[in-house]
């Protein structure tokens, strides 16, 4: 199982925004995260998400910009 953690890059699987990528800024609990990136900056569901094997750097609560630069500069947006 890979790790749920701040710069780890996941792809939406539910809801209007499914198939984008995103980023976790946040991890509130065992079961909610704050994501941004390619999606509007929200609180999600960690059922709602497939992490994947990439990480970005960037620090917890980062802002919309930093979140989509990091993407950027990775090649995942």
């Amino acid at each position: 199982m890979i790790a749920v953690e701040v710069g780890r890059v996941c792809i939406k699987t539910l809801g209007r925004e499914a198939g984008n990528t995103c980023v976790i800024v946040d991890v509130l609990d065992k079961n909610f995260v704050v994501i941004d990136g390619n999606v509007k900056r929200r609180r999600c569901n960690l059922k709602h998400l497939e992490a994947t094997d990439k990480t970005v750097e960037i620090e917890k609560g980062a802002s919309t910009e930093e979140a989509k630069m990091a993407l950027d500069t990775a090649g995942l947006l």
